[in-house]
C-alpha cells in the first residue's frame, strides 16, 4: 500500500537529464494550462500547499518531481494549450515532453487530466493520439467533476466513447475523497 501522505516536493527542472538521482519509477501528469493538475496533486496527497495552485494559467514551467513514499516520482509538466507573456507553452510543453518521452525507462504511466466542464481540444486530441500510438500506459483523469451535472457528465461519457476511451477513466473532483481513492488504488496498481 502506498502512503500518498508521505510526499516531498524534490526539485524542478526545465530537462529529463536533470532528474533527481534516485532513479525510481515515474507517473506524469499532463494536462491543458488551468486543468487542475496542482489541486489534483495537492488532493492526492492531503496537502493544500504541496504544490502552487494559480487562477491564472501557465504557472508551472518546469518538471516538477514529488517523491511519493518512495515509491514514485508524481512528475507534474507545464500545462498546454495557453501563452501569455511572450513565453509560449505549446512549444516549451512539446520540446520538454519530446525529451521527457524519448527513451524514459522509469516511465509507469501518465495521468492525462480533462477538464469535465470544456471539450477536448485539439492539444488533449493529439497527446491522446500520441499515447496511444506509442502504447503508453495513461489514464484519463476527468477533473471538477462536482462542477457538471448528470446530463453534462453524460454527454462527456457520450464523446470518450466516442473517442474509443472505454477504460482507465477516472471522474475526480478534490471535493469528493471517494472519487480520488479509486485514482489512488489505479496508480497503485502500476506502481
Amino acid at each position: 500500500m502506498i502512503n500518498f501522505k508521505n510526499v516531498s516536493f524534490v526539485k524542478s527542472t526545465p530537462s529529463i537529464k536533470d532528474r533527481p538521482g534516485d532513479l525510481i519509477s515515474e507517473i506524469l501528469v499532463v494536462g491543458k494550462s488551468n486543468v487542475g493538475k496542482s489541486s489534483l496533486i495537492n488532493t492526492l496527497c492531503q496537502r493544500k500547499s504541496l504544490a502552487f495552485t494559480s487562477s491564472k494559467p501557465g504557472h508551472t514551467r518546469l518538471l516538477n518531481y514529488y517523491n511519493i513514499d518512495n515509491k514514485f516520482y508524481l512528475v507534474d509538466a507545464p500545462g498546454y494549450g495557453y501563452a501569455k507573456g511572450g513565453v509560449d507553452l505549446d512549444r516549451l510543453f512539446g520540446s520538454m515532453m519530446d525529451e521527457y518521452f524519448n527513451d524514459n525507462k522509469y516511465l509507469k504511466l501518465v495521468l492525462l487530466l480533462i477538464d469535465s466542464r470544456r471539450e477536448l481540444g485539439e492539444n488533449d486530441l493529439e497527446i491522446l493520439s500520441f499515447l496511444k500510438d506509442n502504447k503508453y500506459p495513461f489514464f484519463v483523469v476527468i477533473t471538477k467533476i462536482d462542477k457538471i451535472n448528470q446530463k453534462g457528465k453524460s454527454e462527456l461519457e457520450k464523446r470518450l466513447k466516442a473517442l474509443g476511451l472505454k477504460e482507465n477513466i477516472y471522474y475526480t473532483s478534490s471535493l469528493e475523497t471517494r472519487t480520488i481513492e479509486k485514482l489512488k488504488g489505479g496508480i497503485e496498481s502500476y506502481i
